[in-house]
């Protein structure tokens, strides 16, 4: 379904996404700042920043796989796995350990991440549904 895009849509699809993210994070950021502290608000910001690093991360890595011949899907799998794997152990370890440590912090970061999460969704299904694959 998602390959017959046109091969512009994903750039766009990424930019429309940090973007929502943003405004999303922003309003996340004062929802936090007022109904849970400073804490819980610098960590929904702090949550929605990691995602927007990790989705350029994954952008640059995969404009770097370098497809030698005929190269199965499973070796370009490989290529993209290893360090994105990497990410998000770091990520997972940083965010319990915050938790643990600072629980309104932590709690806030994942709050960022599920909210860019949602935003990525809803992107995505926007995107499909308007060229009806839905």
């Amino acid at each position: 379904m998602l390959d017959n895009l046109p091969a512009n849509t994903l750039p766009r699809l990424l930019r429309r996404t940090t973007l929502s993210a943003l405004v999303v994070g922003l309003v996340g950021f004062v929802a936090a700042l007022l109904l849970a502290g400073a804490f819980a608000a610098l960590g929904v910001a702090a949550g929605v920043a990691l995602a927007v690093v990790n989705l350029r991360f994954l952008d640059a890595q995969s404009a770097r796989v370098e497809l030698r011949g005929e190269q199965n899907s499973k070796a370009i799998r490989r290529q993209l796995g290893g360090r994105t794997t990497g990410r998000l152990v770091v990520v997972t370890v940083v965010v319990l350990a915050l938790v643990w440590l600072e629980a309104p912090l932590g709690i806030g970061i994942v709050s960022g991440l599920v909210l860019y999460q949602i935003v990525f969704v809803a992107n995505v299904l926007r995107v499909v549904a308007g060229q009806k694959g839905v």
